[in-house]
């Protein structure tokens, strides 16, 4: 985390690498997938550890245990939908809540480790515990998307990662998520510099960070349970939260004080945690439950275009103008962005599910194999 505070509660960001875990998941399964992934980055700590040079740790940490996340992290997601389909937003909120307890207890722990151990002893104990992914894939019970008997088995071709690059709505769903990480990570990657910024010390900054995490995973269970009612619009959830989000950036920089920073920390966190589960349960109200896997993976690998994107442009700004000020109107105005594109979605004003939570294919032909994905735009 920047500002020297030492913790660090950034959540993952989206993986460029996501169309591949998907295109894995669907040919062989979540369960080898993520077993694999959780080898790939335990071995990417593990060299990691040996390094001896900047190069060596850009291929290992960054690009071997990178790999490894992303094999793990859409196939679990895709795994969780195909678990609990009628309470998928539900389910995911509180799967996705896990990285903002793992965040809150590394964050602490990581300068306690490297005091202790250095960085190479460090990274051995983060690799041990990356290797425990592979016991928790190993967990995974193996289970197909439910396909109901009334529905007509969807094609390679028509369920493809190449058809969904010509699907209006998806595209424009992942634009909508292209803005909205781009100002999404500022507040993780500039917070405590921010905090710093108006006179509070390192303990301030960390604790702020600290409770905007926790607000982060309790806003992820909340709005997965407030969106998992039946008669509830996922899609119209998703846009409010993201809207709430957006205007807590713009808000942040008006805190002057530590304890206006700590406030302003949990009402951006809980919005924020707030946008994460709806976000990948609403890509099955877009392309249907029969393409899920696929599109997540691909709208991962659009994403980092825009997370990758925000804090540089956020750091430019604050070197601009001399503080940040600028930095988090620019991020909000993100979000907003983001949230504009969610209302043209042809699922926005009317819903694909059913009474019963599952989703309905009859709705603009999101989920009918027999319409072509280019149809709805």
């Amino acid at each position: 985390m920047g500002g020297g505070c030492g913790a660090d509660t950034t959540p993952p960001p989206p993986h460029i690498s996501g169309p591949l875990g998907s295109a894995l998941s669907s040919r062989y399964g979540a369960r080898p997938v993520v077993m694999v992934g959780g080898l790939l980055s335990g071995l990417g700590f593990l060299l990691g550890a040996f390094a001896t040079s900047l190069f060596h740790l850009y291929l290992s940490v960054g690009l071997l245990a990178g790999l490894g996340w992303a094999l793990v992290f859409t196939p679990s997601l895709g795994a969780v939908s195909c678990y609990y389909p009628t309470r998928s937003s539900m389910a995911t909120g509180f799967a996705m809540a896990g990285a903002s307890i793992s965040g809150l207890a590394l964050g602490p722990l990581t300068p306690i480790l490297l005091d202790t151990y250095g960085w190479r002893g460090s990274l051995l104990l983060l690799a041990a515990l990356s290797f425990n992914l592979m016991v928790a894939g190993a967990l995974f019970r193996p289970l197909e998307a439910p396909n109901p008997p009334s529905r007509p088995p969807i094609s390679r071709k028509q369920g493809g990662l190449r058809s969904l690059l010509h699907h209006g709505p998806f595209l424009r769903y992942s634009l909508a998520f292209i803005l909205v990480d781009a100002g999404y990570y500022v507040p993780h990657i500039h917070g405590a510099a921010r905090v710093l910024e108006v006179g509070c010390d390192d303990g301030g900054a960390g604790l702020v960070m600290a409770a905007t995490a926790a607000a982060d995973g309790v806003g992820r269970v909340v709005s997965g349970l407030m969106a998992s009612h039946p008669s509830s619009s996922l899609l119209r959830h998703l846009f409010g939260w993201s809207v709430l989000t957006g205007l807590s950036l713009m808000l942040f920089p008006m805190g002057t004080s530590f304890g206006g920073l700590l406030v302003l920390g949990l009402g951006y966190g809980f919005c924020a945690g707030a946008v994460v589960p709806l976000q990948f349960t609403g890509v099955a109200e877009v392309v249907g439950d029969g393409r899920l896997l696929h599109a997540m993976g691909l709208m991962q690998m659009f994403e980092s275009v825009g997370s990758l994107m925000g804090a540089p442009l956020a750091g430019w700004l604050r070197d601009l103008t001399g503080d940040f000020k600028a930095s988090f109107f620019a991020a909000g105005a993100f979000l907003f962005a983001g949230s504009l594109l969610i209302l043209t979605l042809p699922s926005f004003f009317h819903s694909t599910r059913r009474h019963d939570g599952v989703l309905d294919p009859v709705s603009k032909g999101l989920e009918n194999p027999s319409v072509p994905l280019s149809a709805p735009n």
